[in-house]
């Protein structure tokens, strides 16, 4: 187990990916420097062109600004609009309410 390096879950940085990152500049003619967060600041930012994926765009991905209203200290406040479905998940030994809800400033497809 010695010198792999471990992420959020168990197993080797090669099999998992671990989310987009942007790619600060490129090394050589097969690597690439990414911008990583800084959970991530022990891993080595270099990677070759086989580790990564293509960033495939989104329309969803895009996000209006006049839309969010943030705060002066960098807060946003989220209301309910609307509850779209609860259940009872059942453990062994207590009961948990789940509820799902539709939030302001978010579509219907991102209900939580």
């Amino acid at each position: 187990m010695k010198k792999i390096k471990r992420f959020r879950r168990k197993g080797k940085l090669s099999p998992r990916f671990i989310g987009p990152h942007r790619i600060l500049k490129r090394m050589g003619p097969v690597t690439y420097q990414l911008e990583l967060p800084p959970e991530l600041d022990r891993i080595h930012d270099v990677f070759h062109i086989s580790m990564l994926r293509h960033y495939r765009s989104d329309p969803a991905h895009i996000i209006s600004i006049e839309e969010i209203e943030v705060g002066p200290d960098l807060t946003l406040e989220k209301e309910s609009v609307q509850i779209l479905d609860h259940d009872v998940k059942v453990l062994r030994k207590k009961s948990i309410q789940l509820v799902k809800v539709i939030w302001c400033n978010h579509s219907s497809e991102e209900a939580m």
